[in-house]
């Protein structure tokens, strides 16, 4: 059958594209039913976006090991820069200043942060010798790189998006070996500050988004909305769902956004716990792709660089399913390849594609000799 199949179309991962596919024209179809039954203004675009990225993500495929070495610490200042920009004369939208009005498109840089923030720590540990992972450069330069864009992120403010970069390039330290006592030290020191942030470093509605999260049921007609309504749209669901098409929370607009941050919901209600298992099982296999891809790299800066992106994606999955249970504050993620919206798939893409680019590497390796 090999000799059947062209080599270009064999050597694809099909063992993430598959899945990937599917989930992305599951979503549609969640998209579809949050329009009432129809593919605009929501379903087509979702589409048209994967396909367009989709196409992004088979180009990154094809860079070199060496060009994006060279290109890792431009880009991250390239980036820095436009979150800067977004300071100074970035739009602003719903009380937040996220992005940047570029006439034909608009774009949120702090997205961009997300996958980049994997690839500058991945090779700057790649290039440090490894008698130096347990020096005080090790964890002072990451840190600077990790905190100057999460700085920049929470002044617009956006605490999503920055725990997000802050989880990306913990894990790269992580997998770059880094001591676990860095780590515990670290999460004591977070648990002794929260508080002071809760009480000086959020904006009011995001100290109401923790409050609510713990009791959402104080307030079910204001703060508490979201996530009762949520709560309500996942268990009404039961086993198999109401049907396509048949869910009454979103359909009679009980659900707040139900096709971007709580889509899940959306689904839930009308394909019920065999829907949701679904999603999980996809999930699941892309990230146990991608997983696999870091582990079969012989070389530190592509292990680090496809585990801190296999990273990313998960941290999107986790969050937005347990917000959406309530399980954790409504904090703005929405979910991969299903959500509305071009930024999310536009980041979750990107790491799609830096996977199969690093996926690409190891195949090459033995003729590269990079092992």
């Amino acid at each position: 059958m090999n000799s059947l199949i062209p080599q270009p179309i064999a050597r694809q991962p099909w063992a993430m594209l598959i899945p990937l596919m599917l989930l992305v024209v599951f979503g549609a179809a969640v998209l579809y039913s949050a329009a009432g039954g129809s593919m605009q203004p929501f379903a087509a675009s979702h589409l048209l976006r994967f396909g367009i990225f989709l196409v992004m993500a088979s180009i990154i495929t094809m860079v070199p090991i060496e060009m994006v070495k060279f290109l890792t610490y431009p880009g991250y200042l390239a980036v820095l820069l436009l979150l800067l920009a977004v300071e100074i004369v970035g739009a602003i939208g719903g009380g937040s200043q996220r992005w940047l009005d570029l006439g034909p498109i608009v774009l949120q840089p702090s997205e961009l942060m997300k996958p980049m923030i994997v690839l500058v720590l991945a090779r700057f540990f790649a290039g440090m010798p490894a008698g130096m992972i347990g020096s005080w450069q090790a964890l002072a330069i990451p840190a600077a790189l990790i905190g100057m864009p999460m700085g920049l992120v929470l002044m617009q403010p956006d605490l999503g998006t920055a725990l997000a970069i802050a989880f990306g390039g913990a894990v790269v330290m992580l997998l770059a070996g880094l001591p676990m006592r860095w780590f515990v030290i670290g999460a004591g020191v977070a648990a002794v500050a929260a508080p002071l942030a809760f009480i000086f470093g959020l904006q009011e509605y995001q100290q109401r988004r923790v409050t609510t999260f713990l009791d959402p049921e104080s307030d079910p007609l204001g703060a508490g909305y979201h996530i009762t309504q949520s709560k309500i749209a996942i268990g009404s669901g039961g086993i198999t769902g109401k049907g396509f098409n048949n869910g009454s929370q979103s359909h009679l607009q009980y659900l707040p956004e139900p096709h971007t941050d709580f889509v899940f919901s959306t689904m839930a209600e009308e394909w019920g716990v065999v829907g949701g298992v679904f999603v999980l099982v996809v999930f699941a296999l892309i990230m146990r792709w991608g997983w696999k891809v870091a582990i079969r790299s012989q070389d530190r800066f592509g292990r680090l660089l496809a585990g801190g992106m296999t990273a990313t994606i998960f941290f999107y999955v986790a969050i937005n399913l347990m917000m959406v249970m309530g399980l954790a504050p409504v904090v703005g993620i929405p979910l991969p390849f299903m959500s509305h919206g071009g930024s999310s798939m536009l980041t979750n893409m990107l790491c799609i594609g830096t996977l199969m680019m690093v996926n690409r590497w190891n195949r090459e390796t033995p003729r590269r000799g990079l092992g």
